[in-house]
Formats: structure tokens, sequence, C-alpha cells
């Protein structure tokens, strides 16, 4: 690896985990007193599991918009998959301040559902420009459709 595309690793590491911690400091405070006055789906996993499965998927993010930057020649579907990729990061970025933060349950299940797509649409995409990188996002995809069924109980149960 070069020191350029190492440095392009470190960048997309940042801006992944970045918003992972921007996001923390609206959920912290949130759970140990409203979040867990909420009723909420027998599904729902521990607290201790959150920060543990979203770190691991910023980074398996981060690893698949370095590739698609780093390793995926430029073409359109590089550029299309790379678009879709911020489109999803801004919708993740924006779920947690407005389900934790608002406590607005029902605008954060509408932003899911749209997360849910984009990350659909970043993996089509990345999968014309870099297979590896598209399959990166799988967990990603998997986990925020388990977070859309916790986020509708949620809705549905308070």
């Amino acid at each position: 690896m070069t020191a350029k595309s190492a440095g392009r690793l470190g960048l997309c590491l940042l801006l992944c985990l970045g918003v992972g911690i921007v996001e923390s400091i609206a959920t912290r405070p949130e759970i140990p007193v409203w979040y867990a006055g909420l009723a909420k789906p027998w599904w729902t996993p521990p607290p201790v599991v959150f920060p543990i499965a979203w770190t691991t998927l910023y980074i398996l993010m981060a690893v698949s918009l370095w590739r698609l930057w780093d390793r995926a020649a430029p073409s359109p579907a590089r550029s299309s998959a790379i678009a879709w990729f911020f489109i999803q990061l801004a919708l993740n970025a924006a779920w947690s301040p407005v389900f934790f933060g608002w406590h607005g349950t029902r605008t954060a299940l509408v932003i899911i559902i749209a997360l849910l797509i984009a990350i659909a649409m970043t993996i089509v995409s990345a999968s014309r420009a870099d297979r590896p990188a598209a399959l990166l996002l799988a967990p990603y995809l998997a986990w925020v459709a388990y977070a859309t069924t916790l986020n509708a109980g949620v809705v549905a149960m308070n």
C-alpha cells in the first residue's frame, strides 16, 4: 500500500468513525432515561451490542469507500457508488439526532427506511465498480434492516 492509499484509507476511517462519534454524542445521554423508558420489541438487543455493531459497521463502510475511491477505476459506476455512499452516510448521520436527540421516532422511521433504500442503491452501484466494496456493505444493509424493525416496533408500541 502506498502512502497515498494509506492516507485515503485513514480519511475514510476518520469520516465514517467520525459520524459514529458524533451520533454517540446525541445517543449516549438518552440511553439511561428516555430510551430505557420506551416500550421496545422483544427482539431488541441489550444496549452493549449497539456500539460494538456500529463500530464494526463503520469500519466496513470506510473500507468500502476507500476501495471505491482508491481501487476502483474511474467510471460512471464508481461516481454513482460514491454519490450513493454519501447520501446514505448523510441519512445515517441524521437518524440518531432525530430518534434520540429529538425523540422523533416516527420521523426517524422515515429516515431509516430512506437509509435502507440508499444502502441498497450504494451496494448495487458499488457492485458495478468494485464487487468487494459492495460486499463490505452487506452486513450494514442487514443491520439497518434489523434496526428498521426495532424503530418500527418502538413507533408501534409507544
